[in-house]
């Protein structure tokens, strides 16, 4: 997991020295492209996997709580953020 936290990290880097470059800004339009093929591939391997389509039901409502926590603990966590750092305390008069 610190490798991959590493490499994004150090790609972060790299991509923000390298911003200047007109060629990489190019790259933005494939990047979509190749989210979406990832994805792909992705669905296709769940699909043919027999286990996994056998237990649908189970692992489906589990991954529904787990994604709908994780999005209401993205919004408390930005909107915390937002009074906390971005909210002036200063009273209009």
């Amino acid at each position: 997991m610190f490798k991959i936290l590493g490499l994004m990290i150090l790609g972060i880097i790299i991509g923000y020295g390298l911003r200047s470059i007109s060629f990489l800004r190019k790259v933005e339009v494939s990047i979509s492209y190749t989210v979406f093929l990832l994805l792909f591939v992705l669905g296709v391997t769940i699909g043919s996997n027999r286990l996994i389509v056998d237990n649908l039901f189970s692992f489906g409502w589990q991954a529904a709580l787990l994604a709908l926590s994780a999005t209401v603990g993205s919004i408390l966590a930005s909107w915390l953020v937002l009074k906390l750092f971005f909210t002036s305390k200063k009273k209009k008069v």
